[in-house]
């Protein structure tokens, strides 16, 4: 099945679905200015889709009706709304979703990294999306910013609109990246999960959204 019938197929069981309680809206965003090479995109996309196949996983996103939108990034003008707003009825909802993940596209190539403009295009994809107890945004990245705006900007934005922005750092040595998310692109209720390069990504991101989707109010 293409991306695109995919696509089309997880809209319209969205439409068919009656309003149901949702506990938290999620926009995974992941990072694909010009540091990721096309296997390290790879690696992304099927650590992603592996996540949410993982049977603790798909059982809380069911449970808690949980909303999932995907969106890649990388320079000023380069943003995308890759898997619009999908809340998760069932767990054929969940495989669907994450076989749609595991087919998308490459949304851009040779661009910056400007995670100011990522975030803020993250934070107006809310607008968009179900009614939901809590709002996160998962920020993915190998990079520091070399465009764009300032971070901390949207980090107050964020914070002042009730938005929990969490980080997954990719690092090659050393904790440049983690230090750079958690001084600048986290909010307060926030947290990085670090990634030994994007061979070890899959691993980092099922234990991000296991976080994510478990933590408790209070």
């Amino acid at each position: 099945m293409s991306a695109m019938l995919l696509r089309a197929v997880l809209f319209s069981l969205c439409l068919c679905q009656p309003a149901h309680a949702c506990r938290t809206a999620l926009v995974l965003a992941m990072d694909v200015s010009q540091s990721v090479d096309p296997g390290e995109f790879r690696l992304q996309i099927d650590g992603l889709a592996a996540a949410l196949r993982d049977p603790e996983i798909a059982e809380i996103l069911v449970r808690d009706r949980v909303a999932l939108s995907v969106t890649q990034w990388s320079g000023v003008d380069s943003q995308e709304v890759s898997l619009d707003w999908t809340q998760m009825f069932s767990t054929g909802h969940v495989q669907l979703f994450a076989d749609a993940v595991q087919r998308l596209p490459r949304a851009f190539v040779m661009s910056n990294t400007a995670p100011a403009e990522a975030l803020d295009h993250a934070l107006g994809h809310f607008d968009t999306g179900p009614d939901c107890q809590r709002r996160i945004i998962d920020m993915s990245g190998d990079g520091t910013p070399n465009a764009g705006g300032e971070v901390n900007r949207l980090r107050r934005t964020a914070e002042r609109a009730g938005v929990t922005v969490n980080g997954l750092a990719i690092e090659g040595l050393g904790r440049a990246i983690t230090n750079f998310y958690e001084r600048n692109v986290i909010t307060g209720d926030g947290f990085v999960e670090t990634a030994r390069g994007h061979r070890d990504y899959a691993r980092a991101i099922r234990r991000k959204i296991l976080r994510e989707i478990s933590s408790v109010f209070g």
